[in-house]
């Protein structure tokens, strides 16, 4: 809860009241635990004390239940002994609906989600579909050839078209760029054929979002939930985990520096943080570490939400300052191990054992440390989380449809565009080619055709004067033959009266 006279965020209470400056919200933060820990309710205590003092949100909705926020909470037994425990009445604890807009990847249950292809890149690209080393240096290869021919790759049969160019021309791309191998080019085909069927087909196009568009405010002053529908998205773990990394990087790319704020410009909560690093290679990795930790200079808190610290590499962990950590379970040796590594983030406290109250602490109950004003970790302590002030159900779609009709992005972001790119140039330039190669054949053929008459002609010629000279031949022989028979009848009927 923001405690607008202090300027602090009232996160939990263990023997005193625990604060986040807000100052310190851009060195990042990690909520961990176990399902069913209170994670969700953690989130929802930030996300709306982030709004209440002005900032921005983005939350990525894997379960459903975040769309609530939008409809004020209501009471039960277990939020009313928080509130009487803690003193909430006291600082005007309220149940409240906050400013919300929905947003969807498949634009279901949310406005349309888009990028482009070219706005995604290579790297990004290659990771989504899978490929090899050798398989994204050729999907590089395209990319370079796209940006030099200016060729936008917008959507899905932008970059089908371009790869199929590029196969087809391969010897001519060779020198310039290197080996080309068709076994690359049919890879990048089949997983392009796989990606569609994730819903690659619906997720690249235009409109592309514009990430300066989640930095709104209400009447009031309010920073907007921006709500990221994921359950059908959750179902495809590498779109979605992707799809984070590229806000991540265009958020970087976006915003100016903005050196240190008395607030941050926008939070970011990536629920299963661990998929942003799975099946990632290093220099990927090493990319996102980068991203976090530069980021907070530009205003961004960025916030982790994850089963287990350890399924955040060491690089970005060692990057945030503010943890929240809710149970754990130790089954097995790996979970002890588990348990041990997490204790060991926090800086300890004498008064209890960090890796058995990691253990102990009960639902809605965790282990907190944030930065100091200085900067500087404090003592973790065991406390109970502060209830939220919207609604803990998810809303019904009629409401969810009203608050999507209600939005002032809807009527740039609800229909599709698709202007001329790659798919088109080429298509264009691939008929232009069929018909001068028609003609062509077609001119061959009438060539061939005069040439063959040409020649039949002359061989008519030249067959009738062959003829002409054999039946002149033969008649002259016929002539001779019968002269001679003649003469022989002459003589001989002259001399011997006609004998036969």
């Amino acid at each position: 809860m923001y405690i607008k006279d202090l300027h602090k965020i009232w996160l939990a209470t263990g023997e005193n009241p625990i604060y986040l400056e807000p100052s310190m919200a851009n060195r990042h933060g990690l909520i961990a635990g176990a399902t069913g820990t209170g994670k969700t309710v953690t989130l929802k205590v930030l996300a709306e004390s982030f709004s209440d003092m002005g900032v921005p949100v983005f939350v990525a909705d894997i379960k459903g239940d975040l769309s609530g926020m939008c409809e004020p909470g209501t009471e039960n037994k277990h939020i009313r002994r928080s509130i009487d425990s803690m003193g909430l009445d006291t600082y005007g604890y309220g149940y409240c609906s906050y400013p919300v807009q929905f947003w969807d990847v498949y634009g279901k249950q949310g406005l349309p989600v888009r990028t482009t292809v070219s706005e995604m890149g290579p790297a990004l690209l290659s990771r989504l579909l899978g490929l090899n080393d050798t398989q994204e240096g050729v999907l590089r290869i395209v990319f370079r050839i796209a940006d030099e021919k200016n060729l936008l790759l917008i959507d899905m049969k932008d970059l089908r078209s371009m790869v199929q160019y590029v196969g087809d021309n391969a010897k001519e791309f060779k020198l310039t760029y290197g080996n080309i191998a068709p076994q690359s080019v049919g890879a990048i085909q089949r997983a392009l054929l796989a990606l569609e069927d994730e819903g690659g087909d619906i997720f690249f196009g235009e409109p592309s979002l514009e990430l300066s568009d989640w930095i709104e405010w209400d009447e009031n002053g309010r920073g907007y939930m921006n709500i990221l529908e994921c359950q059908e998205l959750f179902q495809h773990p590498m779109l979605y985990g992707t799809f984070l990394l590229w806000m991540l990087s265009e958020l970087y790319e976006m915003l100016p520096e903005a050196g240190d704020l008395d607030k941050p410009k926008l939070a970011f909560f990536f629920d299963e943080a661990h998929l942003l690093f799975k099946d990632a290679p290093k220099a990927l990795v090493e990319k996102v570490e980068q991203v976090v930790r530069l980021i907070r200079s530009k205003g961004v808190s960025v916030w982790f939400i994850t089963q287990n610290p350890t399924d955040i590499p060491d690089t970005v962990l060692g990057q945030i300052g503010n943890r929240v950590q809710h149970a754990l379970r130790a089954y097995t040796p790996a979970d002890q191990k588990a348990v041990r590594a997490a204790a060991q983030s926090f800086r300890e406290n004498p008064a209890f054992d960090t890796a058995e109250a990691i253990q102990a602490v009960g639902t809605g109950e965790a282990l907190v440390s944030v930065l100091d004003a200085d900067g500087v970790p404090g003592i973790v302590d065991r406390a109970f989380i502060l209830p939220p002030k919207s609604s803990m159900k998810a809303v019904s779609a009629d409401v969810m449809q009203c608050v999507i009709d209600g939005s002032l992005m809807q009527s740039k972001y609800e229909r599709t565009i698709d202007r001329e790119s790659a798919y088109e140039v080429l298509t264009e330039a691939a008929e232009e080619a069929a018909e001068e190669a028609a003609r062509e054949q077609e001119e061959a053929e009438k060539q061939k055709e005069k040439e063959k008459k040409e020649k039949e002609k002359a061989k008519k010629k030249s067959s009738s004067k062959k003829r002409t000279s054999l039946v002149s031949k033969a008649a002259s022989s016929t002539a001779n033959t019968i002269g001679r028979e003649i003469g022989k009848k002459i003589v001989r009927g002259l001399f011997d009266t006609f004998l036969k």
